[in-house]
C-alpha cells in the first residue's frame, strides 16, 4: 500500500470516527485532539496514524468501518504500517 493510499483510508477513518456519537468522544478522550485539533492536523501523517492506531483498538470498529467503506478488514493495519515512521519488521 502506498502512503498516499493509507492517507487516504486514515483521512477518511478521521470523518468516520468524527461522524459517530461514541467514537469522537472516545478519541478525543484517549489523544487530548478536539475535532479542531484533528482538522488542524489532518495532513500530519503521525496524525493519521494516531487515528488508525485508534480505529485498530477495537474488532468492531475495524468491521464496522471496514463494511461502511467495502475495504477488507486488514486494510486499517495495512494503512497504519505504511504511514512513515510506522514501518516494522514484524509485520507484513
Amino acid at each position: 500500500m502506498t502512503p498516499d493510499r493509507a492517507e487516504t483510508i486514515a483521512l477518511q477513518a478521521l470523518a468516520w470516527i468524527a461522524a459517530d456519537e461514541e467514537l469522537l468522544p472516545q478519541l478525543a478522550g484517549a489523544t487530548g485532539a478536539s475535532l479542531e485539533d484533528a482538522k488542524s492536523r489532518a495532513q500530519d501523517p503521525a496524525f493519521l496514524a494516531g487515528i488508525l492506531e485508534f480505529l485498530t483498538l477495537e474488532d468492531r470498529w475495524i468491521q464496522r468501518f471496514c463494511d461502511e467503506h467495502g475495504l477488507a478488514y486488514d486494510v486499517p493495519l495495512k494503512a497504519l504500517m505504511s504511514l512513515p515512521g510506522q514501518q516494522r519488521d514484524e509485520w507484513p
